[in-house]
């Protein structure tokens, strides 16, 4: 995934660059980036490696040592970013939040038109900034560059792009992901999460529109594009990647997520003893469900934070698993002998909901009733990085009906198991429950959640679980 923040300040804007840069840390694992401008020094960059250590430890010796009145910050789960560019447009820093399917055609479009090079990651891979920002270079002005390469991309791009007169700030087309605009005296910001300048002093000034372009400086909004018609926000920001005091198109996450677990609670039919949230994502749902219910909810294991890394952040999946395992204290006198339902926030390959599972059953449930926050996961995203898997069969929903049907599965076979009235949801679902030993397994309807969000449900993405672009 990743996150973003920029600044542009009459004073020096380190200090709320650097704060509201790492409250963006909950969107990404890998890198962390801030590139800064100010007259005396120009352009300075510092880029870290945030794998096993947090964002704020990396960078603090680089603010005391950075300044400048204009800047952006990133958390990057990929990509080395921001990258400072010098072009014929000038010197400029850019951080982008997106995903390019087609990056092999518009490197070879670039080669063609005499770009000589690119420098290679470790991997091979190309650095979707640095060809984002080659894109845009492909044109004579900035604004029309940034145009061009929201058009040229297949998946999402957003961008902030920083110049010594201030920052560009543009959604992606279909806005799949947000760009907010706050405000104090003297500065204007732009962020990924809402929630990220309310502690710095600044109030919110404007949400933009999919496709919408903008130029900042300390001083003034320029609206440079309108906002498009049409949006596809990413309704898993709010089930899943969103912190909870985050705010998309006025709808907060926590709000949303007590609105999904009632809803989950209104069409369960079973009475445990306690209802639980997997740490973290899923206590929201869980004090939701609740709510609705009666049932009390309750904590019967603690997530130790305060050493261990996040569990999805090591690349090889076996170390994934044994940590978020390890990070998992029982607190067995709320467990022993307890009928529990768990709520997770999703299912995707299923491992280590199960090894959950496994876990509570080892120490003393009688019961452990599985409620995902949102429906099957049918379709590996294909709009934003989300997770680099290259394969739809990393789902244990494809695994599954795969078994089931013996064969290579059609988009139309694939509708019907999207379709939680139909035998074949049915059989999927109950499959999945015997592999991975729940007591029992019912899933969010799509319907219930999309109602959750409170939102024009023609502005949500539902691609991942319904197929539909």
């Amino acid at each position: 995934m990743g996150g973003f923040f920029g600044v542009a300040s009459r004073e020096d804007c380190v200090f709320d660059l650097f704060f509201g840069t790492d409250y963006h840390s909950h969107l990404g694992t890998r890198r962390g980036g801030l590139a800064v401008y100010g007259k005396k020094k120009g352009f300075d960059r510092a880029i870290h490696n945030i794998e096993n250590s947090p964002f704020r430890t990396k960078f603090e010796k680089d603010i005391h040592e950075m300044e400048g009145n204009l800047g952006i910050g990133c958390i990057s789960d990929f990509e080395p970013q921001p990258l400072i560019v010098r072009s014929h447009h000038g010197t400029y820093a850019i951080t982008t939040v997106g995903k390019i399917n087609n990056a092999d055609a518009i490197t070879e479009m670039l080669f063609a038109n005499n770009h000589s090079h690119f420098l290679e990651m470790s991997g091979g891979d190309i650095n979707p900034t640095e060809l984002v920002a080659s894109v845009i270079n492909q044109k004579e002005n900035l604004v029309d560059g940034i145009r061009y390469a929201q058009e040229l991309i297949d998946g999402s791009m957003t961008i902030l792009l920083l110049t010594p007169r201030g920052i560009y700030a543009a959604r992606d087309r279909m806005g799949r992901t947000p760009v907010v605009l706050g405000h104090k005296d003297g500065a204007y910001c732009a962020c990924f999460e809402s929630y990220s300048f309310l502690n710095l002093g600044y109030t919110l000034y404007k949400e933009l529109g999919p496709g919408e372009i903008v130029f900042f400086d300390a001083d003034h909004v320029q609206p440079l594009v309108k906002p498009g018609d049409k949006m596809k926000i990413c309704t898993f920001l709010w089930i899943y990647y969103g912190y909870p005091s985050a705010s998309y198109e006025g709808m907060s996450v926590e709000q949303m997520r007590y609105n999904c677990g009632a809803a989950l609670a209104k069409r369960d039919n079973v009475h445990p003893d306690i209802v639980a949230g997997v740490p973290d994502s899923g206590t929201a749902h869980a004090v939701g469900y609740a709510n609705e219910s009666g049932i009390p909810f309750s904590r019967p294991f603690i997530k130790y934070t305060p050493t261990w890394p996040r569990s999805f952040m090591p690349t090889i999946q076996s170390k994934r698993n044994l940590i978020a395992k390890m990070k998992m204290i029982p607190v067995h006198d709320l467990i022993k002998d307890k009928s529990l339902l768990l709520i997770d926030d999703s299912i995707v390959r299923g491992t280590q909901l199960r090894e959950t599972t496994e876990f509570l059953y080892q120490s003393g449930a009688k019961e452990v009733h599985i409620r995902p926050a949102c429906p099957p996961l049918l379709f590996g995203c294909k709009y934003l990085n989300f997770s680099r898997s290259t394969s739809d069969m990393d789902l244990i929903t494809r695994r599954v009906i795969q078994n089931l049907e013996g064969k290579d599965v059609s988009d139309e076979v694939l509708k019907k198991y999207a379709d939680p009235d139909s035998e074949e949801y049915a059989n999927m679902i109950e499959e999945i429950r015997k592999e991975l030993n729940f007591t029992s397994l019912r899933y969010h309807r799509l319907d219930d959640m999309l109602n959750a969000v409170g939102i024009d449900p023609d502005k949500l993405c539902t691609y991942c679980w319904n197929g539909e672009e």
